[in-house]
Parts: C-alpha cells; structure tokens; sequence
C-alpha cells in the first residue's frame, strides 16, 4: 500500500524547477519493492574532496553525453554502487534543489527489487546502507538542526539511524519527498530551493 501510494502522488506531482543556469546533477532515490519498503543510501569515502564521509543518495553530475537526467541518475547509480539501469523502474522526480556547490540537483525516484545486490564503488563510497521507509515518519526519529545563513535562520531537518546522520542536502531532498508522497507534514523551510544558495561549506 505504501509504495502504491508514492506511486500514485508521483504521477501526479509537477516537479518544481530552479531557472538557475547553473551545472546539473541528479540523484537516484532508491526504494525497495518489498512489503517493508526501504531506501537505499551511500557513505562517501573520507578521502574524498567533496561530500566526505556525508551520507548521500547515489548520484552525479550530468555528463554531456548524457541524454536526460533519468539517464544520470541511473548511471551514476551503476557507477557507485552497481545498481543495473535495466533493474530500476523509475516511477517520477521531485523538485530541483541547489547543492552549496552550485549545482541543480534533480531528484529521480525509482523502485528496485528488495534482493538486488550492491557493491559500493570503493573508490567513492565506503558503504551502502538501507533505511526503512517507515522509521521516517516516526517523529521520534526526526531533529531539526539550526543554520542561519544570510541573516535568515532556518531550521533544518536530520535524521540519526545507527552510526549514519542523514542532513544537509540529503535530508532536504529525503524530506521534501516524504511530504509529496506520505504526507509527512515536516516543515521544510530550506535555503537550498534558492538558486543563491552557494554556500562552501554546511
């Protein structure tokens, strides 16, 4: 019933875009077609120079050669964790976001079979980890964390599961399409829907 649910909101959502003219990238959200639906996250590697050690959706930037942002979503998924392109069934997107890289970020929510194995990319990743669906709608699991950025404060969502802390980007983009598909009601008041938001650091 779940995932018949974010199917159907999906369907009909009319994703938001940024007119921003910046560099695109877009991210896979990956759910498990099982009767306890998760979602599929990496760990980027800490000797990585962006993102390190941040938990992430598997995801890139746009390469030319690519022919639409479902085509980098899916490879950048094969890349990182092994991810088939042929295995995902991609049921719709939610709204673009700025990264604080300058990057409009897309991003592409598919379903996946519950067995599929992943391998992390090591040169990238140094794990991959799965999130029931349901522990984002418990209340309990979720925290707000303060930015202010610009003079304007903002009161950003987070979640801790075991070892991982889900924040940033992630969240904002985890968040928003919990509240499109399972009507979360988190309030999401997010410096990253701005295509001025740049920031360098989080």
């Amino acid at each position: 019933m779940m995932l018949n649910q974010v199917e159907e909101r999906l369907q009909n959502y009319q994703p938001r875009t940024i007119d921003a003219q910046l560099p695109e990238a877009a991210v896979l959200i990956p759910i498990t077609n099982a009767s306890e639906p998760e979602l599929v996250f990496t760990r980027r590697a800490t000797h990585m120079s962006t993102h390190s050690g941040e938990v992430a959706f598997p995801g890139g930037k746009r390469d030319p050669s690519d022919k639409d942002l479902v085509h980098t979503a899916l490879r950048e998924s094969f890349e990182e964790i092994a991810l088939p392109p042929e295995t995902v069934r991609i049921i719709g997107q939610t709204g673009s976001v700025i990264s604080r890289f300058g990057l409009e970020v897309t991003p592409i929510v598919g379903i996946i079979e519950a067995d599929t194995p992943l391998r992390a990319n090591m040169a990238e990743l140094d794990r991959i980890f799965k999130v029931p669906l349901s522990y984002f709608l418990d209340k309990e699991n979720l925290t707000f964390n303060h930015w202010k950025m610009r003079n304007q404060d903002y009161m950003m969502p987070s979640f801790y599961y075991g070892e991982y802390l889900i924040w940033g980007l992630t969240a904002v983009m985890l968040v928003e399409f919990l509240n499109i598909t399972l009507d979360a009601g988190i309030p999401l008041n997010a410096p990253h829907f701005n295509s001025h938001f740049t920031m360098k650091k989080a």
